[in-house]
């Protein structure tokens, strides 16, 4: 094959999987409970990673296609970022609280953690810092709440899929977001 034919058909895979955005919903106050549920039926949905060809052309990010849930099926609480930082602020540990408790009692064998950037800078660049946020999150996770590293992954899409669409470098698009695998 191509290589040509090779990207079109790796681009064309991802596009598929990919088409719609993972919408957001805004979760402030989201409890244990909540998120308990929206596991639960996020894992009934089958939600799987589907890989795509790995080329040096390709973004990091179409390795692992992150499935658009309805909203209702989301878990957001809402963990934001300055601006141009991967670092967790210290006023967003608390919010992961219910979050850790509700994955510690969870039948989930793999969460998937989606990093997300505003649109300020190039592709790449909001592709790294999103896998960048999407890992502190996962750390925090690891060494704070004790959730073992190999039940969590953490996936960076960039300003692909804004959790304000009309504003793209809007401070609320630079979050994270999780979804229950298996």
């Amino acid at each position: 094959m191509k290589r040509f034919d090779f990207l079109l058909a790796a681009f064309t895979v991802f596009a598929i999987h990919t088409a719609a955005p993972v919408a957001a919903q805004s979760t402030d106050g989201m409890t244990e409970a909540e998120i308990s549920a929206a596991f639960a039926k996020q894992k009934t949905r089958g939600l799987s990673i589907v890989p795509t060809p790995s080329v040096d052309a390709v973004a990091p990010a179409a390795q692992v296609v992150v499935a658009e849930l309805p909203v209702e099926e989301q878990v957001n609480i809402n963990i934001s970022f300055d601006f141009d930082s991967s670092a967790l602020r210290e006023d967003q540990k608390p919010l992961l609280g219910a979050l850790c408790n509700a994955m510690k009692t969870s039948d989930v064998q793999l969460f998937r953690i989606v990093g997300h950037t505003d649109s300020s800078g190039s592709a790449s660049y909001n592709e790294n810092l999103s896998q960048l946020r999407a890992e502190e999150v996962k750390r925090h996770l690891e060494t704070d709440c004790g959730i073992p590293a190999d039940k969590m992954e953490a996936v960076g899409v960039g300003a692909r899929y804004p959790f304000d669409p009309a504003d793209p470098r809007a401070d609320v698009n630079r979050r994270v977001e999780f979804q229950a695998l298996s």
